[in-house]
């Protein structure tokens, strides 16, 4: 391991410990098929762009590197969002907050019934399926 007290390496390697620490269970195939059912960038939808696995709640407010907690971010989404709160995130980019979690809701439910994961919740009937998987705060609940 290199030696050394610069900022960049300390943060290296704080990240690695923390990735150490945490449960990362995320398989490539499971990341094939969150690339596919997404379409390109989750959250501004850019498609045909490399795409990086973003967790929707970052490694360093305790996310996880599985399937229920990433999302196929383009490089300038994943970089502008860092570690912020999503819904926070989306609003101040003025992006559409509803339809990500909605669709995130959607694949996730999608995915866990492909993959037999038990962490994401089923999406029920109707539109109202973010409010009842308890994914929208409920003072934005209808």
């Amino acid at each position: 391991m290199a030696v050394g007290g610069s900022r960049k390496v300390r943060a290296a390697r704080k990240r690695k410990r923390r990735m150490e620490r945490a449960e990362n269970d995320l398989s490539v195939a499971e990341w094939t098929a969150l690339k596919a059912a997404w379409g390109g960038c989750a959250y501004c939808g850019a498609a045909g762009v490399p795409l990086q696995k973003d967790c929707v709640q970052a490694l360093s407010r305790g996310g996880r590197y599985t399937l229920d907690n990433i999302v196929p971010a383009c490089g300038s989404c994943n970089a502008s969002k860092c570690n912020t709160e999503v819904t926070g995130w989306l609003r101040r980019k003025r992006l559409d907050e509803r339809a990500f979690l909605l669709r995130h809701v959607e694949v996730n439910a999608e995915l866990a019934l492909r993959f037999g994961s038990l962490a994401a919740p089923a999406a029920p009937e109707g539109g109202e399926a973010a409010a009842a998987a308890g994914v929208v705060p409920e003072h934005q609940r209808q």
